[in-house]
């Protein structure tokens, strides 16, 4: 018997047991609603999600064909319809998640307006739209099994037994839009301490999994930009260890954290770590900083100084009071931090490159996984990369290293339209098709994300209805490119009333008030137009 039918039961029982006073109870309308709202708190949320991020990533393990992916939101409504769309054309969110982007509740969810990316915003506004994701995705669930009803009760009433046990299935075997989020915490928002209580917010609010980066929390910059700051291992350490007893205390014993390096594009740290004893974490640190030997009668007033091998070091320390790493040493601090991060509790990493290259990215992770073989990515397909430019000059370089002729091609100007349909274009395009699908196979990505793909496409879909609307175009601007659009494809929320919940109201009336209830969806609605 399913979870709908054990629910109409018990609450017959529980109507029979109170007797006159709850004639007005009808128990299939309760177990309706009750089905609308399968998750009552955000920890269950956070449960049901751990549980199914750690079936995927076993699965990944298993067979790196079956990655997952997700697309960055900033708004309830948009992850919404995110899996609307997901459920329609794929028929299920399996492998599909949701991520939650702090460069976009930065520029778009702080009071103060919009700011860059610097862990400037209020930080409970990242709990804040966590919470508001998982409100409208199950919105999206009440509103969806609202129509199923509503279709169940058409059947029923119209003697089709076959068409209302179709229904009766579907609403039995109903899948959730409640799929996992990746939840980001920039650098923690401060000491460990601070850490530990966002974290614990944010998994109240539905977390099942947080990303947490090594930069300095007060000197935070945006993975593609100049000027990051990575802290010693210890410190970022520390708050991996806040983020993991903060599930543990929330009972959420198989919560995911994901430890982002940023050490590829950060060159200066604020501390110089402690080291014990040669070769220990704090000193593998140091042995990065750029270092000159110098004599005690060398040092200056305010020296600071390395004792390395009776040899006495002092590190290149800037105006600003940050100390320099080693060029080139990039690529074996990620390697580094990747394996001390998986080693102490971190579960998935994060490595932040500058460009999208299957290669540069394999050839970390092979090195990690001489350490930790089952070592995993989450990747960002960063807006921030020029993936047609990227992408054109990789294949460029290796046409040139295959004796290929490039005469006819601009190295440096191949974003240019002219080569859209030349050959190393064409070329380009099927590798940027199949960047995820390599990157999975050959290079340990189990999540490929896009984190703010959302930010990109409201500019674009705005820019292209505001410049027809306020020219010459008027009203059709709207109708042709996007109303006659809804209805053509089939978006949901072209019955925007419907979207905003006006038909479950309506039937929560009739639940309460009978025949009495003074409904919306009557033969006058406009949304009736709409077919």
């Amino acid at each position: 018997m399913s979870a709908y039918q054990n629910d109409i039961k018990a609450v017959a029982a529980l109507k029979e047991a109170a007797g006159s006073s709850w004639s007005a109870i009808n128990p299939e309308s309760v177990a309706r609603m009750r089905a609308q709202n399968r998750f009552k708190t955000g920890l269950e949320i956070a449960q049901y999600t751990a549980d199914i991020m750690r079936k995927d990533m076993a699965e990944y393990d298993a067979d790196a064909s079956v990655y997952t992916q997700s697309l960055g939101c900033w708004h309830g409504f948009i992850g919404q319809q995110k899996l609307i769309s997901i459920k329609k054309h794929l028929k299920t969110t399996n492998k599909k998640y949701l991520y939650l982007s702090g460069w976009m509740v930065a520029a778009l969810r702080s009071d103060f307006g919009p700011l860059p990316d610097q862990s400037m915003h209020e930080k409970t506004a990242v709990s804040g739209l966590i919470e508001e994701l998982y409100t409208f995705l199950r919105q999206a669930d009440s509103r969806e099994l609202d129509l199923l009803f509503t279709a169940l009760d058409a059947a029923r009433e119209a003697g089709d037994n076959a068409k209302a046990a179709e229904i009766q299935s579907q609403i039995d075997n109903y899948e959730t839009h409640i799929v996992p989020i990746i939840a980001d915490i920039d650098a923690g928002f401060g000491n460990p301490e601070a850490t530990y209580l966002l974290a614990k917010r944010m998994i109240e609010a539905g977390a099942c999994c947080i990303q947490i980066e090594n930069q300095v929390s007060d000197e935070k910059q945006c993975g593609h930009q100049d000027g990051k700051v990575t802290v010693p291992h210890a410190d970022f350490l520390a708050k991996v260890a806040a983020v993991r007893y903060a599930f543990l205390e929330l009972g959420i014993d198989n919560g995911v954290i994901v430890a982002r390096t940023d050490s590829l594009g950060a060159g200066l740290t604020k501390q110089i770590a402690v080291t014990k004893e040669p070769g220990d974490l704090g000193d593998q640190y140091n042995a990065f900083l750029d270092c000159e030997e110098v004599s005690a009668a060398e040092l200056g007033n305010g020296d600071v100084v390395i004792n390395r091998e009776g040899k006495l070091l002092r590190p290149k320390r800037l105006p600003s009071n940050l100390f320099q790493f080693r060029a080139g040493t990039g690529e074996a601090r990620c390697v580094l931090d990747c394996i001390t991060s998986l080693q102490n509790g971190a579960d998935l990493l994060w490595i932040e490159t500058e460009k999208p290259h299957v290669g540069q990215i394999a050839a970390m992770v092979d090195e990690i996984r001489k350490v930790i073989p089952n070592a995993k990515l989450v990747y960002n397909n960063s807006p921030s990369f020029n993936w047609t430019l990227n992408f054109r000059q990789q294949v460029f370089d290796a046409f040139v290293a295959e004796g290929k002729d490039v005469s006819a091609y601009d190295r440096a100007k191949l974003m240019s339209v002219e080569y859209d349909e030349t050959e190393l274009a064409k070329v380009a395009d099927e590798k940027i098709r199949t960047f995820q699908r390599d990157g999975s196979a050959h290079a340990g990505i189990f999540h490929h994300l896009i984190t703010l793909p959302t930010y990109h496409t409201a500019a674009l879909s705005t820019d292209n209805l505001a410049k027809g609307y306020f020219a010459d175009q008027g009203m059709l601007a709207y109708v042709k490119g996007v109303q006659r659009e809804e209805l053509r494809q089939g978006i949901a929320c072209v019955k925007h009333q419907n979207m905003a919940g006006s038909d479950i109201g309506d039937n929560h009336k009739e639940y309460f008030a009978g025949e009495a209830a003074l409904k919306a969806s009557g033969k006058d609605n406009t949304m009736n137009q709409f077919h």
